[in-house]
């Protein structure tokens, strides 16, 4: 009896209209879903510090995170547990976090980043759990992660397409109002390019969508002006290249993609419309189009020289001798560059020595001269992080084993400055972790930085067996996550990209994928009876207990990253009923209990007891207002802008100068640069001296912060 082969299953299609089109099978339902995710939590979350926002996008992680986590609990089939250790060493971070809101210089925003670690902690556990229970789904990872990047670099560059009228900056900065943020994204943009242009599976026209790609990321971080952003890039695609053999592939993307990029972005440079700040709207909007066509015209051109590069190479394919051939002289020009580097500083004027000693003194000088917010900044060396290090290195010496507690930065640096600038961040997140944790904060980010570094190598098979190992698909796929996340861990180093979750959520979602892969020589996980093994796990007590634990931790996570944001909405609600109340006095009962509330649902703040210090000033209740005002003293004792509001309350409200310039001493000890601190000193001395002013006398301003 003949026997007939089987024929492949006919896919469901989906007819729209007259069209039918095939159903999307589940892995790519999968990847359009890490696209449209990552993609709003760049759109959304914005810089990171809007409190609103970021809020958000927090609590939808840290519930995520958790129903994904408690799903694997109750699906649980006896499988090993990989990426364990990793969560656990993240978890301890965590942990250190959150208990350094009990000797925080400012509490309130220790609370802040406890919240900001867990949702991160959820995130990498989200990883951890996709990769066990859908690690055949590698390929839809990357295509995500790769489309949330393309996605916001169009976006960052439709606002110089259609420019904001109130935009007055030349730099590409949203959705993240943050330039190198935006650069940071399209860095990570390229190792994904390479492997997409690299790769010898999958279909040829994808595979050509990697030269445009690497153009329009290569264009993002140009016009964006991101230093940090190309030195994190090149450590990508140096990784890459160094542990990928697809080097011919990956060249052809990268020198065409860079061409194109290169070329449009010189061309903008060029346009004063386009590279010069306060330009007026029309003149930007006539650039603007034509940016949008320049861009338009090398995705397109591209496009074209990628489907070319295909079919040149599916016709002849090169031999395996010219594959080495060609690999080897690819890794011999980039190990010349640096020769050529060094011969181009021998020729100038100041030779090698000279050279590396200068640019070395003006990266390191804490006094160095800010380079210009223009395309010349692209090639300067010097940078005001150097000042902002310096300061977080005084924060860590003053406070060696603790540090100044987490988000402490801020308002511990204001002792050491020699400026009047107002800075959130450190622009680097080692020194920021040893000034806000000490030791403790360095030993637990080494612990989890080892952890996973040893979960990399053994899904990549980077340890001894890594050259007989073979280069399949999915292990080039896990390498270029890995150099995605090693892309993040550099900028990371000298920038504070680390706060904004759209460039941290997708470099940790890419570990935690990494971690919980398992071996690399083992099948990934392929998605099975996940329905049934929920069910099951229901009936069972050993893990719906575990199960609902989690989803029980998750929920109060979110609860608690919600109060702080409901206490301002409280505080704003109380300072609006003194407003829109018809005489002061009617509207303070109604003030005094929106403060009280703003007060209980964030106790570590002091903002609240400011509001409440004003409200019951308003209604002449002296004695309560400066209760309220000692209260934020006790609370916030090392806050410079504790004592600074109760010296202007007994100078303004109380009239007594000498009690003011008493409080003004620990204000200046903690912030002698401060300018109102400064004016109310005066001010203050005039009234006691009835004189034009005086000097603070010796001893004012050098005292540490005591009880009021």
């Amino acid at each position: 009896m003949a026997t007939t082969a089987a024929q492949p299953p006919v896919r469901p299609r989906l007819r729209v209209g007259a069209l039918a089109v095939p159903r999307p099978g589940p892995e790519l339902l999968f990847g359009a879903a890490i696209a449209l995710v990552l993609s709003a939590i760049g759109l959304r979350g914005g810089g990171g510090v809007q409190l609103g926002p970021t809020t958000t996008v927090e609590m939808l992680l840290q519930l995520a995170g958790g129903a994904l986590a408690a799903g694997a609990v109750l699906a649980h089939d006896g499988r090993r547990l990989h990426g364990l250790e990793t969560i656990g060493a993240f978890a301890a971070f965590a942990a250190l976090t959150a208990l350094s809101i009990l000797w925080a210089v400012e509490p309130s925003d220790a609370w802040l980043e406890a919240n900001r670690t867990l949702a991160y902690l959820a995130v990498l556990t989200a990883g951890v759990v996709l990769a066990r229970e859908a690690g055949a789904w590698w390929p839809a990872l990357l295509g995500g992660i790769l489309a949330s990047c393309a996605i916001v670099s169009l976006y960052a560059l439709g606002t110089k397409v259609f420019p904001a009228e109130d935009e007055t900056f030349a730099r590409l900065r949203e959705p993240f109002s943050y330039w190198n943020a935006v650069g940071l994204v399209a860095a990570f943009g390229i190792p994904l390019s390479l492997w997409l242009g690299g790769r010898r599976h999958g279909h040829a026209a994808l595979t050509a969508l990697a030269h445009p790609l690497m153009g329009l990321f290569v264009l993002t971080m140009l016009l964006a002006y991101s230093r940090g952003a190309l030195l994190a890039a090149a450590v990508g695609a140096g990784l890459w290249f160094a542990l990928v053999p697809l080097r011919l592939r990956s060249a052809a993307v990268l020198a065409t993609g860079a061409l194109g990029g290169g070329l449009v972005a010189t061309w903008a440079f060029a346009q004063d419309a386009l590279s010069t700040d306060k330009v007026p709207l029309d003149l930007r909007q006539t650039a603007g189009t034509e940016l949008a066509l320049a861009l338009v015209a090398m995705l397109v051109v591209l496009l074209g020289v990628g489907l070319g590069i295909g079919f040149l190479v599916a016709r002849q394919p090169p031999g395996h001798e010219t594959r080495k051939r060609a690999g080897a002289a690819l890794l011999a020009t980039l190990a010349l560059l640096p020769v050529l580097f060094l011969g181009q500083l021998a020729l100038s004027d100041k030779g090698v020595g000279g050279s590396l000693s200068e640019g070395w003194e003006s990266l390191t000088d804490p006094d160095a001269t800010t380079p210009a917010n223009d395309p010349s900044r692209l090639t300067a060396v010097g940078s005001v992080r150097a000042r902002y290090w310096d300061q977080a290195i005084k924060i860590f010496r003053d406070e060696p084993v603790l540090g100044a507690g987490a988000g402490g930065y801020p308002t511990a640096r204001r002792r050491f400055r020699e400026d009047e600038l107002v800075v959130r961040h450190a622009h680097g997140r080692g020194v920021e972790v040893a000034a806000e944790l000490g030791v403790l904060g360095i030993v637990t980010s080494i612990l989890f930085l080892t952890v996973l570094a040893l979960a990399v190598a053994r899904a990549t098979s980077l340890r001894r067996r890594w050259r007989a190992a073979p280069f399949t698909p999915e292990r080039i796929g896990l390498l270029a996550l890995t150099a995605v996340v090693a892309t993040f861990l550099v900028h990371a180093l000298v920038d504070w990209t680390w706060s904004i979750p759209g460039t941290a959520v997708p470099a940790l979602l890419a570990a935690g994928w990494l971690a919980g892969r398992g071996r690399g020589d083992e099948p990934p996980a392929v998605p099975h009876g996940l329905r049934d093994r929920l069910r099951s796990g229901l009936r069972r007590a050993q893990l719906s207990i575990p199960a609902a634990a989690v989803v029980a931790f998750a929920l109060l996570a979110a609860l608690a990253t919600w109060q702080p944001l409901r206490s301002v909405h409280a505080g704003d609600a109380a300072i609006d009923a003194l407003d829109e109340a018809a005489t002061p006095r009617a509207g303070v009962e109604k003030a005094r209990g929106k403060a009280q509330d703003a007060r209980d649902r964030n106790p570590l703040a002091v903002q609240p007891l400011f509001e409440l210090a004003t409200i019951e000033a308003v209604a002449g209740r002296l004695d309560a207002a400066r209760d309220a005002l000692e209260d934020a003293v006790r609370l916030q004792p090392n806050n410079p802008e504790t004592w600074l509001r109760y010296a202007e309350f007994a100078l303004r409200r109380q009239n007594d100068p000498q009690r003011a310039i008493d409080l003004l001493g620990p204000a200046l000890y903690l912030d002698p640069r401060s300018d109102q601190a400064a004016a109310l000193y005066l001010d203050a001395t005039r009234r006691v001296n009835g004189s034009a002013g005086a000097l603070p006398p010796a001893g004012i301003g050098t005292t540490p912060p005591a009880s009021p």
